[in-house]
């Protein structure tokens, strides 16, 4: 069925428990994710990016994703998440995504506040969820890399005034995460999450979750993380898939297909079961 992130992240805050959230910019993705929530009876958030459009646009990932999640047996958030404009997210919320999130976070504090504001003000009246981000996640790689991370750390007092402010519904904070492959092993700010979760009260968002050790997730999630951001991992099994198919002897796209599909549900699987969603879905 088709939700909102309310609908996912409010019982998980409550229950302890991670839901993940997974980037599909084909069908084969989609297939994968919401297959094996299915399968393992747990609530999920699937979507795209903003600087994942070159590969997939908009419109073509929302023909395919709304309608699976329509028709899914679990609880399915439709989110376009890393949104860096607002004629894209006003886009999104055309196309039927139920949560948006709008990342201002390299404004200054007040263009940040302002802005996300009114996307709340606007997605609120449709019934759509707003998730924003206050310091600021960087890559491992590439523009976004940041020379020093921790001086773009979420600050708990700010986070507090913040989502009193905007009234937005989940908050994505900068602890010691980035996106894409880590170059070396991560330390998350457990401690910071924790107060930051206590100082909020909201459902709080790590992006940047591939590549995470188990432990760092199990932690992350009962410190008050409760969205995890996958795509990387997936992105990679899909690769090791086609590869096993054309070692395997497949000659064909629609032979290769059933490989791609298995090895990302097998990644699916495991992040699901790591952050405790299986079985959740009510």
């Amino acid at each position: 069925m088709l939700v909102n992130m309310n609908d996912v992240l409010l019982p998980a805050k409550k229950g302890h428990y991670g839901i993940g959230f997974f980037n599909a910019v084909n069908v084969e993705m989609a297939r994968a994710i919401i297959e094996t929530a299915e399968e393992l009876r747990a609530p999920v958030m699937v979507g795209t990016a903003e600087v994942l459009l070159p590969a997939m646009s908009l419109e073509r990932v929302a023909e395919y994703l709304i309608p699976m999640a329509q028709k899914a047996a679990v609880p399915v958030c439709v989110h376009y998440d890393h949104g860096l404009t607002f004629d894209k997210c006003m886009e999104a919320l055309k196309l039927g995504f139920t949560s948006v999130m709008y990342d201002c976070s390299t404004e200054d504090y007040e263009s940040n506040t302002a802005k996300v504001t009114e996307m709340v003000r606007i997605c609120h009246g449709r019934g759509v969820t707003v998730e924003g981000e206050l310091g600021h996640v960087g890559d491992n790689e590439g523009t976004g890399k940041l020379e020093n991370p921790s001086d773009y750390y979420t600050d708990p007092e700010i986070a507090a005034d913040f989502v009193k402010r905007t009234g937005i519904d989940s908050l994505a904070v900068a602890v010691g995460n980035a996106h894409g492959d880590y170059k070396f092993p991560p330390k998350l700010d457990f401690e910071r999450i924790e107060t930051i979760s206590g100082r909020t009260g909201l459902p709080l968002v790590l992006h940047g979750g591939s590549g995470l050790s188990d432990s760092d997730f199990r932690t992350a999630v009962q410190k008050g993380v409760c969205k995890v951001n996958i795509f990387t991992d997936i992105d990679k099994a899909g690769k090791a898939g086609i590869e096993k198919g054309l070692a395997a002897g497949a000659s064909s796209m629609t032979a290769l297909i059933p490989y791609e599909i298995e090895a990302m549900k097998r990644v699916v699987c495991n992040k699901l079961e790591l952050f405790g969603s299986v079985g959740r879905a009510e």
